[in-house]
This record gives C-alpha cells, structure tokens and sequence, in this order.
C-alpha cells in the first residue's frame, strides 16, 4: 500500500518547479495537497495571490503526481493542522522555502517523517519559482545586519550608534511580519509601484519614511526600514537621538558585497503573531545601549577587514545587546533553534523585532537548507 504524502502551500502562478516539486514528492508515495486559501495568503505575504483558490485547487487536481488537493481551513503557518491530523500521512515534504520549525515539531509530534527537498529543475528547464515570476515587482526588502533598535530615539537618546543594513533583491517571497521591512515596502510598493524610482536616495528614504508614518500613528517605524529598502549595498547609518540619522556611509565594492553575501544563512522561523508586542517589557538604559552601540559598530570593521570570525562574533554580541534591553526578542522556540546551529554557526540574530521571522546566521560553512540573499547593486 502506498505510503501518504502530505504536501502544503499556496502553489499560486503554478510553474515547472512546482510540477518538479509534486512530481518528486509522488516519488515516495500518494501526494495529499493542502492548498493555502487566499485569507492566508494575504495573512502572511501582505498582498493577495494571483490566482484565486479556487483556480489553484482546480490546477492541482488536474496534475497527474497529485492524489487529491483540498483547500486548509486553518489559518498562519500551520494552517493545514487540522487536514493534517485528518489524513495521518507517513510523510512531510517541504522545499527550503517551507522548511519550519512548526513544521518539522507537529511531524515529530505525530512520527511522521519530515523531509526537505531541494530546489531542482527538470534537465533542460531554467529554475522556477513563483518569486521570479513576478520579478516584475523589483522592489527590494532589507536586512537588519546589526544595530537594530539604535534607530529608534527613545534608544538612542540614551547613546548614539550605528545601525547596519543591507538592501536585498525579491528573490524570496519573505513572510509579512518577518522582520524584513515587508510593511514598509508595502508603503514603498503603494507610493510607487513595483519599483524604485530614479533619484537621490536620501531623499527617496525620507519621502518613504513620511508616507510609511503618517501624522497620528501610533508607532513610528524606523528609518533603518527606508534606508535599508532605498539604499543600495551595504548601509551604516549613525543616530543620535532622532528618527533620522546624522549620517549615512555606504559601500559598495564588490568583494565586501560577496562577503556578506557569502557569510549569511537565514533559516524561517515563520511570522511572529498578531499579539506580539516586544514592547511591552523593556529595559533600555546607558549601559545597554552602549553595548549595542559597541557591538554595531565592532561588526562593521569586521565587515569591511573581510574578518569572518569577527563578524559572527560581534554579530552576535549585537543580538545579545538588543535581547538583555528586549527581552520579549527571545523565545522558547527561537532558543531552541539557536542550539540546533550552535556549533555550525559563527553568530546569530532574528531579524527585525524578532518573536519569529527569520534566525539569521553567520557561518563560514554552508548551512543545508537555508535562504540565501542577493545584495542589490548601485546601478551604473
């Protein structure tokens, strides 16, 4: 008898590598599909899919590698839990992009096997992912190198420093709520369409963090958030006391570029939840905000020496800063996965406020199953 796959996602703009995906998955028995619904699509990507539910059922079922193919009920990550528990499969296949944590525990939970493809086209076809299909849509999302928090005043009132960002190419439909300014670019994408437009990027950043924080809202994003989105390369911005930064240096080269890109690993945690509210404990003081300071900038002479070692040292002294004055950063969970990359991993950092998102990690070795980034380049 064959044993019962179970295979989730939102299979939206259906292409090769989701046929490739099913196809090998089949290999190890019936698939049983859960197809994400358009509710949570939206819920964690922060825009609607092309295709409605109902089409991606429809193409679904009408693959031959494909059992049977059934919308989930549920909602968030887990949102197939309860067709899950209705089928009891044998087996649970992700690609990288599906690797969870959440994912992986419910299998152990339950003694089904856990298993992670990867990414690999069919001879003769080109990689295809549903990110790349809509590479119409340019418009980058940053990552929070080391610094972060520095950028608010009520933290750098205390002590000035620097926060650290890159800019990064669409290559990955990162979650919203995942730390990766996926809000502000939503802002950026409304303001201005799918793409940068041409100009000074000071002052595109300012023009974005305005409309990114309108007159009354409750909590200003910070500017790192614009810089990091605007700003091609690899970004130092210095605040001291405000929302705007004295001063923002950037580099550009390209073997400081590839190094960084060399060196970062992120593994998906999954959003943080609705109700998170990282701040509402805190303990901000000189000390803490020194030590965060220190830390930042430590990490960029790392960064530019090409220094490894140092890097994921003082990138991780970094987190350890923002953690001892945001407490709420740290989870059981986010704990636990830090352990499991303790010894292959050089530093480590969630990105943005944390409480999910992404467990950034710094690594001289390659991390199996983990997200890559592109650095957007300065144009010509």
């Amino acid at each position: 008898m064959p044993k019962k796959v179970f295979v989730s996602g939102f299979f939206d703009l259906l292409h090769s590598g989701h046929v490739a995906f099913l196809e090998e998955a089949a290999r190890y028995g019936d698939v049983y599909v859960a197809v994400g619904s358009d509710r949570t699509f939206y819920e964690l990507k922060g825009y609607p899919p092309v295709n409605s539910e109902e089409e991606r059922l429809y193409m679904l079922q009408s693959l031959g590698s494909v059992k049977r193919a059934f919308l989930s009920q549920g909602s968030g990550v887990l949102d197939f839990l309860d067709e899950f528990k209705r089928i009891r499969p044998d087996i649970f296949i992700v690609n990288e992009d599906g690797n969870l944590q959440a994912k992986r525990r419910l299998c152990e939970e339950y003694g089904v096997e856990y298993i992670v493809l990867q990414r690999t086209p069919r001879p003769g076809l080109i990689a295809r992912s549903s990110t790349g299909m809509r590479s119409v849509v340019t418009m980058p999302f940053r990552v929070d190198i080391a610094g972060g928090w520095l950028d608010q005043p009520f933290v750098s009132k205390f002590y000035p420093g620097p926060v650290i960002t890159v800019s990064i190419e669409p290559t990955v439909e990162f979650n919203d709520r995942s730390g990766m300014a996926s809000s502000t670019r939503r802002a950026a994408l409304d303001l201005w369409g799918p793409r940068l437009p041409v100009g000074d990027s000071e002052k595109l950043a300012k023009i974005l963090f305005c409309y990114d924080n309108p007159p009354g809202k409750p909590f200003i994003s910070g500017s790192q958030d614009s810089i990091g989105i605007v700003f091609p390369g690899l970004n130092i911005s210095h605040y001291r006391g405000e929302y705007w930064p004295e001063r923002i240096e950037s580099v550009h080269d390209e073997p400081t570029l590839q190094f960084i890109e060399q060196s970062l690993y992120l593994v998906p945690l999954g959003p943080r939840g609705q109700e998170f509210d990282v701040l509402s404990r805190t303990h901000i003081d000189r000390d803490r905000a020194k030590a965060l300071s220190d830390a930042a900038l430590a990490c960029w002479d790392a960064i530019l020496a090409h220094d490894i070692q140092r890097f994921g040292r003082h990138f991780r002294e970094s987190f350890e800063a923002q953690v001892a004055m945001f407490p709420l950063m740290m989870t059981d969970m986010v704990a636990e996965m830090i352990d499991q990359y303790r010894e292959r991993a050089l530093g480590w950092k969630l990105s943005g406020a944390g409480g999910g998102g992404y467990l950034i990690l710094v690594a001289d070795k390659p991390i199996e199953q983990a997200i890559r980034i592109l650095i957007r380049r300065k144009s010509d």
